[in-house]
Parts: structure tokens; C-alpha cells; sequence
């Protein structure tokens, strides 16, 4: 079992002038220390459940770009992109860049969004859940055709391009790995078993009900459930001094055993490095035996 690094908040000690520095050394430890990959939220405001609206926020595709200068194997991406915040065509030059720049680390984390008072706030447009989900699967379908040799039109209910140009090409083959994020049984673990390399499933007593979901769209879609990479938030709380480490591994354990590849979650206590550490000498090593 691989383990990755989600930051999902900057309001950190030292405030915004030691982000730079603070945030590189959070990247290059967490790299060296073997976690798989690093993710953050696409957010723009603070989200409920984190903090305060107010608190720290930092451009996701920015900030991937940042992560990526400072590590040299972690695999990249937001954990996940809402997809009313970008057109397709910026969304897929955003990812190839970080692709190219990477050196092919680049994951495409995308889901129908859900934070109406941010998109409200800065005036992103909004629109009804049904369409957002429609915009989804187009914007699916629009970034497959822009990591392919295909160069034409793109004709579709919601977007419209003339050239699909896309130079330079991805590195990643066949292209960046599709990260569908979300729970919804009839729309979103849809979309995983038609499109995507991987999942993103929350900790909660409904798991193993969701992977059955899952299972059941992929037997409709023609589509084989052990191809698609299940991944899974957990927090990776160690405790203060370690004494929470068997509690985590004992978890890890659990979800690896229903069929989870991936657990992705917070550290507390970011910026410590030595947080970091900890896991990658105490829970890394055991999980990779999994």
C-alpha cells in the first residue's frame, strides 16, 4: 500500500511570508521520506470542516507547480478539481504542464465541485448539479482528445473548440491518470468505471458499500474493477510522539484488505517535518508490505 501527502491547509505559524520556504521543505521531506503523492485541495476559499473561509488558500495548479520544483517522485495532483473552475483547454494545458515539468508526475484529480459560496464569492459561474455532471463527463472526454493524436473540433452540449492543439504532448502515457473523486452512486462511481484510472473514497462506514457500487458500474460499462486504482482518504495521524502509529497501520491494514492501493490523507500538525518523518520511517515501510 502506497501512502500520500494532502496539504489541504497554508494557514500555517509563521503566516504567508514563510510559505515558500515552509512549503518546499514540507515537499522535498515528504518525497525523501517515500510518500507516493502529493496533493491539494482546488479550493479558493477555506472549506468548512478545515477552517474559517478567511484562512490561507493557495491556487492549486500554482502551488502543483511549486511541489513539483521540490520533489523528484511523488506523483502530483488536486484531490480534486472542481470542474466549473477551469475550461477544458486551460485544465488540460495546466495538467501537461506540470506533466512535462514534472518529468511525468502529473495525476488529473477532477470531480463536479460542490462549494457554491466560493464560486458565489468570486463569481464563478455555478450551475445545477445535473449540469455540472454533464460538464464533467464533457470535460472527460475533452482532455482524452487533447492527450491524443486527434487535433480536431471538439463539439459538445456545454463546450465547443475549434483545435485541439496540444504542444508539447504529455509525457505520461497514454496520458496523466484520471482521478474521478467523489462517492455519488449513480453519477460520480459511474464515471469512474467508464473513464477513470482511479478513485477517491472517504474513510466512512458506507466503504464497502461504495466498492460494491463500484463493482456493479464496471460489470455495466464492460469494464474490469481490479484495472481502476481505489484510493481512499484517511488522516495520517501518528499522535504528538508516535503513540497513535499502530492505530494507524492497524487502519491501513483494514483498508487494504477491502481492496484500497492508496491512502491519501492530511498529516497533522503541518509544517513539523519531523510529522513527516515519523510516518516515513514508522508507517511507510510497514504498509508497502501490505
Amino acid at each position: 500500500m502506497e501512502i500520500g501527502l494532502q496539504i489541504p491547509d497554508f494557514t500555517w505559524p509563521n503566516g504567508a511570508p514563510a510559505l515558500g520556504p515552509e512549503l518546499a521543505a514540507v515537499a522535498s521531506t515528504a518525497d525523501k521520506a517515500g510518500f507516493g503523492y502529493l496533493a491539494v485541495m482546488d479550493h479558493f476559499f477555506q472549506i468548512r470542516g478545515v477552517g474559517p473561509a478567511d484562512h490561507d488558500m493557495l491556487e492549486a495548479y500554482t502551488t502543483l507547480g511549486f511541489l513539483a520544483a521540490h520533489t523528484e517522485r511523488a506523483k502530483l495532483f488536486t484531490l480534486v478539481t472542481g470542474v466549473h473552475y477551469r475550461e477544458p483547454g486551460l485544465l488540460a494545458k495546466a495538467v501537461t504542464t506540470l506533466d512535462v515539468l514534472s518529468g511525468g508526475r502529473a495525476i488529473v484529480g477532477i470531480g463536479a465541485g460542490w462549494n457554491e459560496d466560493e464560486s458565489r464569492g468570486l463569481g464563478f459561474p455555478f450551475p445545477p448539479v445535473t449540469e455540472r455532471f454533464e460538464r464533467l463527463e464533457e470535460t472527460i472526454n475533452y482532455l482524452l482528445q487533447m492527450w491524443s493524436d486527434d487535433d480536431g473540433p471538439f463539439e459538445g452540449k456545454h463546450y465547443q473548440a475549434e483545435r485541439l492543439l496540444n504542444v508539447p504532448q504529455v509525457l505520461s502515457k497514454p496520458h496523466p491518470p484520471i482521478m474521478v473523486g467523489g462517492g455519488g452512486e449513480k453519477k460520480t462511481l459511474r464515471l469512474v468505471a467508464k473513464y477513470a484510472q482511479s478513485c477517491n473514497l472517504f474513510n466512512t462506514p458506507e466503504l464497502e458499500h461504495k466498492l460494491e457500487v463500484l463493482k456493479q458500474h464496471c460489470e455495466t460499462e464492460g469494464r474490469d474493477y481490479d484495472e481502476i486504482t481505489k484510493t481512499v482518504y484517511q488522516i495520517l495521524d501518528t499522535g504528538e510522539n508516535g503513540e497513535k502509529t499502530a492505530q494507524l497501520i492497524d487502519e491501513l491494514g483494514r483498508l487494504h484488505n477491502l481492496g484500497f492501493a492508496v491512502a491519501i490523507g492530511a498529516a497533522p500538525r503541518m509544517p513539523q517535518l519531523d510529522v513527516l518523518e515519523r510516518i516515513g520511517a514508522d508507517v511507510i515501510p510497514v504498509a508497502a508490505k501490505f
